[in-house]
């Protein structure tokens, strides 16, 4: 199939099939390398669908796959209408959409709005043209302060650490809220809204059914571009700052989304924007999701939420209160190419395994859909000791290595074998090494293992996709002890207990099926719910 021809549609669902679905997010680079040149790639992606399809996912979410410098894996784009040669062509993404919808499994891509690479043809248009042109108003290019223009504009930061403007030779100053070869757009220029609507429309053309907008909080700036209050420490979000952060979660940013919403209007069918929007305020957050603007967007107060049953019910509280008045659903995320994997964050080893495969039942049962990271499905951690010659996130060169960056949940997926590349491609050696566990927690490996955390994972979403009641909907709270939280949705009953101890389980529960539990142990205690564990029940 070219990249010209007509795209297959997906068998006919019901509608808004965004509310109730769970997400492979596929980190392209780290998740299957087709040729054997150590990095991920389409050919890649396509050679492991059959392995998509039975755990049984929905939809995936690509990361970045855009000719690119790679100066951020990716998120540095050069051309959005394109396919980055180490990852494949037009033509094999068309083939992998058409046989994604054969399978009946949806393609979500990433667009990142914000910035562009510096080698974006139209970043170098703009440094060609100086001062005051056209092609410098696309971007924020400004003169500096001080005698002579050697001070930054203001005391913006970059989030990857350090300024957040860099200097020219020309001597105005351009700004970049990430690295410096990642200049932010203007988004108060009529040809960048438009070239964004045109990106949109080239990308639904070819058949893709949503896109995940990277740091959607960020697009709009104060027109006076004034300093951040309280300097470097200012550019964090807090609940405090949301109404007038000069960079953040500004309410100018809803047009751009309304823009947005209109452009998906034109073609029909059942698309989806699914929001990175980094947000504390609840209400403020719900408006991102509202009925003209967009459809999802991430839970992020779930992801870093503590190990604590209060802490746990109040999040879910806010957030279900908050969408609901807005008619907008919940979706859910325990990790994802940005942050620790969530079974180190909850304490490593047995214990945050133990944990994380609890969060994930807990976070299935929830009304909403669901984003699943790779190989969380295998219970991989955090790889925490990738020597600093490996290391390729500008945030550990930036910080000086005192930040380690994001490389360690990136580490390419083990598939088979005992040794590296554990299966990842034909040959090669990855682009990040893989730790010897990965030899024991392959995908080869866990298979047909019951007590597996992948084939946990294959049971728990069958269960969710059999049981009627799961996706989205309605839920209550039942009572239960003091550290335990025990959801209820029809028949179906989820009991999950924070604690390190065993606790009864309470009324509702008694004498229900059990469906499905989050650790082998858990019937050791009849009536009783093993510490740091999850199970699914079905009442009489």
């Amino acid at each position: 199939m070219s990249a010209n021809s007509q795209p297959v549609p997906v068998t006919a669902a019901e509608p808004s099939w965004w509310r109730s679905a769970v997400i492979y997010q596929i980190y392209p680079r780290s998740f299957a390398d087709g040729n054997g040149d150590g990095i991920g790639d389409l050919a890649g992606i396509r050679s492991r669908l059959p392995y998509l399809v039975d755990l049984g996912v929905d939809a995936i979410w690509i990361s970045p796959f855009y000719p690119s410098p790679q100066a951020d894996a990716g998120y540095d784009v050069a051309d959005y209408r394109d396919i980055d040669p180490v990852f494949g062509t037009l033509p094999e993404f068309s083939d992998l959409v058409a046989e994604c919808h054969r399978a009946n499994v949806r393609v979500i891509v990433d667009l990142v709005p914000n910035h562009t690479s510096d080698q974006h043809a139209w970043f170098q248009a703009a440094l060609a043209a100086g001062p005051g042109s056209p092609e410098r108003a696309r971007y924020l290019f400004r003169e500096g302060r001080g005698a002579n223009g050697e001070l930054p504009p203001n005391n913006w930061v970059s989030n990857f650490g350090g300024p957040a403007w860099t200097r020219v030779p020309d001597g105005q100053w351009y700004l970049h809220l990430f690295a410096p070869q990642q200049p932010d757009l203007d988004w108060t220029n009529p040809e960048v809204v438009a070239e964004f609507h045109d990106i949109l429309r080239f990308w639904m053309k070819l058949g893709v059914d949503g896109f995940r907008i990277d740091v959607a909080h960020g697009l709009a700036k104060d027109a006076d571009l004034a300093d951040l209050p309280g300097g470097a420490e200012g550019h964090l979000l807090t609940p405090a700052n949301t109404n007038d952060h000069p960079h953040w979660d500004r309410d100018e940013i809803h047009e751009v989304y309304r823009g947005w919403s209109a452009v998906v209007d034109e073609f029909g069918g059942d698309r989806v924007f699914c929001a990175e929007a980094y947000v504390p305020n609840p209400q403020r957050f719900a408006d991102y999701v509202r009925p003209d603007e967009l459809h999802t967007a991430f839970n992020f107060d779930f992801l870093q939420a503590t190990w604590d049953a209060a802490d746990y019910r109040r999040v879910i509280d806010e957030t279900m209160a908050n969408l609901r008045a807005v008619g907008a659903p919940a979706t859910w995320v325990l990790s994802n190419h940005d942050v620790v994997r969530h079974p180190t964050r909850f304490g490593g080893g047995q214990l945050g395994l133990d944990r994380a495969r609890a969060g994930t039942l807990l976070m299935f049962a929830l009304p909403g859909g669901a984003y699943v990271y790779q190989g969380e499905e295998l219970g991989l951690p955090e790889v925490l000791d990738i020597p600093a010659q490996w290391r390729q996130d500008p945030i550990f060169f930036r910080s000086g290595g005192e930040r380690l960056g994001r490389d360690g949940c990136r580490v390419p997926l083990p598939w088979s074998d005992t040794q590296a590349p554990y299966g990842f491609g034909p040959a090669g050696t990855p682009w990040l090494p893989q730790p010897p566990v990965f030899g024991e927690l392959s995908v080869q490996a866990q298979t047909g293992d019951p007590a597996s955390t992948l084939e946990f994972y294959r049971r728990a979403l069958r269960i969710r996709r059999e049981r009627p009641e799961l996706g989205d909907g309605p839920m209550q709270w039942l009572d239960a002890p003091d550290g335990m939280l025990v959801l209820a949705r029809g028949q179906f009953r989820c009991a999950i207990n924070f604690t390190d101890e065993p606790l009864p389980l309470p009324q509702s529960c008694a004498g229900a099926t059990l469906l499905l539990s989050s650790s082998a142990a858990a019937g050791q205690q009849p009536g009783r719910l093993g510490g740091n564990t999850a199970a699914w029940f079905l009442a009489g």
